[in-house]
């Protein structure tokens, strides 16, 4: 009994030691410590559609390894008063192991998958066999708040990136290489100018690679008039049936009047027979 009390007593004495050693553990025990520049990490996937795009965040780049042949697609978002610039480097696979020059393309689409054009930057660049590396860019036009329906003109949401071979030997198609992809932005929404007019909703179409890059605009509500509850609700398409089925029924028997009597009455030669004293003026002999 008495060792009993006395092992509670020690352990009652040693609680404050305890408490006054946690703080001390947890000081020293290491924090993890977030990056320098605070950019995401760079993707290493990328689309083979527009469907399958990967979404890339603002700041991020791209450092995929590719087959030589395969189409590429990764997405971005750009806001108004912006101009992107695209940079993309391929690593092209050892020299020994191709068989002659190849042809990289890089192209740029907007939310309607419009092809946008360059203003500046080498789209095509070609590499004979001993190359090791190709430098590809593409600079956009500004982005803009609004254009008219038959203009392509850039407008603000999501942009495609799609990097291709364009010419290449047969037997190089399938090998290894990888590819870069950088995305640069000048400009912001102080630098747009008024054009008069603004966009009701960027263009973000849904994508397969992750969530979109742009935020979308509300649902806007529908515009009701007295006569929208007419034409809403399951059972008003019987009332209009049979509405519809009593006017044709009676539009069909005002239309027999009519044409059976066109003056309201039956005329009085309409089926009369002519006296038997009458005689008509004919071919026909009289006979006695």
């Amino acid at each position: 009994m008495r060792t009993t009390i006395r092992g509670a007593l020690a352990a009652l004495a040693l609680l404050p030691a305890l408490a006054l050693g946690a703080p001390a553990a947890s000081a020293a025990s290491p924090s993890p410590t977030a990056t320098a520049s605070g950019t995401p990490a760079p993707a290493t996937k990328a689309g083979t559609s527009f469907l399958t795009a990967v979404n890339l965040s603002p700041g991020q780049d791209a450092n995929v390894a590719v087959s030589t042949g395969d189409y590429l697609y990764w997405a971005f978002g750009a806001s108004e008063g912006q101009t992107p610039t695209v940079g993309l480097t391929v690593n092209l696979a050892p020299g020994a192991d191709r068989h002659g020059p190849q042809t990289w393309t890089v192209e740029v689409f907007d939310g309607l998958r419009r092809r946008q054009a360059c203003t500046a930057g080498t789209q095509n660049a070609t590499g004979d066999q001993s190359a090791t590396s190709l430098t590809l860019n593409c600079t956009l036009r500004e982005i803009r708040t609004w254009a008219e329906p038959w203009s392509g003109d850039p407008l603000p949401g999501t942009y495609y990136v799609r990097l291709s071979v364009t010419d290449a030997p047969q037997p190089d198609l399938g090998l290894a290489a990888t590819a870069q992809l950088h995305v640069a932005a000048k400009g912001n929404a102080d630098n747009a100018q008024p054009e008069g007019g603004t966009l009701k909703a960027p263009l973000v179409p849904p994508v397969g690679g992750g969530a979109s890059t742009a935020k979308a605009a509300a649902p806007v509500a529908e515009e009701e008039h007295w006569y929208t509850g007419w034409f809403s609700g399951w059972n008003s398409r019987w009332y209009w049936t049979v509405g519809g089925g009593f006017l044709a029924a009676l539009a069909g028997v005002l239309g027999y009047h009519l044409t059976r009597h066109p003056r309201g009455h039956r005329p009085g030669h309409y089926g009369a027979v002519p006296p038997q004293g009458s005689h008509q003026h004919g071919s026909y002999s009289e006979r006695p």
